[in-house]
């Protein structure tokens, strides 16, 4: 089923204890169509500069991404974000970050896409994603993520939007933030209280925890993985696994749901292993299965 995703396209300078990755591809909505197209035809819809370096038909060759909502402005220039993270890989420190085309009116949804029946906002001004949404027709489920300046500057506009999705993705420190609660699992139930029908706090190294308005909760590890060399972009190829699954299998009951967060947890461990697109592009769906078979094996009892 048709699966949409709004997001960032960025020139990132990226910088860990592994090493440092210059002018590399970045951008939330890249990073989600790579890992949610092992699952699922994607429907991407961003914008760009005239700077723009990359070659994205050329980037997602065989990967069934459909860019017809995809828009170059002459007259602008592209995202750039530069970060460095520390030591334990979970710190990380924005040095430069250039909105640039980000700031501008966000890009319009191409007629063939406004029928898209699963949707993922990703990570930009809520009052934006409001406007992306709009443009919908009658989606069935919608999921978005969030950070902390739009938690303390745009509240308001936050808690419109969570009356509007189906599904906030969010991590511990933010989901912390929004609720008002260092307990996680209260975090969860007032953040459920705001609107949004089911939320997943991302905990980085040590897992994920999904509650929904029924009362149903699960609790996944992190996929053990040995090779951690660059963070950037986990959390949103996390949420590309989840709605790719998903939109595959055309369901959103929480059994489906828990297998949704196992599909983003074991595409995020890939992404995390190499700089930049390197860990996603250079792996396939059959290793993602054998890695999904792992995950179960050693999270049963």
């Amino acid at each position: 089923m048709s699966l949409l995703v709004t997001g960032s396209i960025g020139i990132d300078t990226v910088k860990t204890p592994f090493g440092v990755s210059e002018n590399c591809l970045g951008g939330s909505a890249i990073y989600f169509s790579l890992a949610a197209s092992f699952f699922s035809p994607v429907r991407f819809v961003g914008v760009v500069g005239s700077d723009c370096p990359f070659d994205l038909a050329e980037i997602f060759t065989d990967r069934n991404v459909d860019l017809t909502g995809l828009e170059v402005r002459a007259q602008s220039k592209t995202f750039r974000w530069t970060g460095a993270y520390h030591e334990n890989m979970d710190d990380r420190t924005t040095e430069c970050m250039e909105l640039n085309v980000l700031a501008e009116s966000p890009p319009k949804v191409p007629d063939a896409f406004k029928d898209s029946k699963f949707v993922f906002l990703a990570n930009t001004a809520p009052a934006l994603q409001l406007e992306l949404l709009g443009q919908i027709k009658q989606p069935v489920f919608v999921a978005a993520d969030t950070m902390n300046c739009w938690i303390e500057d745009h509240r308001d506009d936050l808690r419109a939007l969570l009356k509007r999705i189906d599904c906030l993705i969010i991590n511990e420190d933010e989901a912390r933030m929004l609720a008002g609660e260092h307990n996680l699992i209260r975090a969860a139930q007032r953040i459920l209280e705001l609107g949004t029908s089911v939320v997943v706090i991302k905990k980085g190294e040590s897992g994920s925890i999904m509650c929904n308005a029924a009362g149903e909760m699960s609790v996944l590890p992190a996929f053990p993985a040995a090779d951690v060399k660059d963070p950037t972009g986990a959390g949103d190829s996390f949420a590309g696994g989840f709605m790719g699954h998903l939109a595959a299998q055309r369901k959103t009951e929480f059994e489906t749901l828990r297998t949704a967060v196992a599909c983003g947890t074991v595409v995020a461990s890939f992404t995390i292993a190499d700089f930049s697109m390197n860990g996603l592009t250079s792996t396939d769906r059959a290793n993602i299965d054998r890695r999904l078979e792992m995950l179960r094996s050693v999270t049963r009892f």
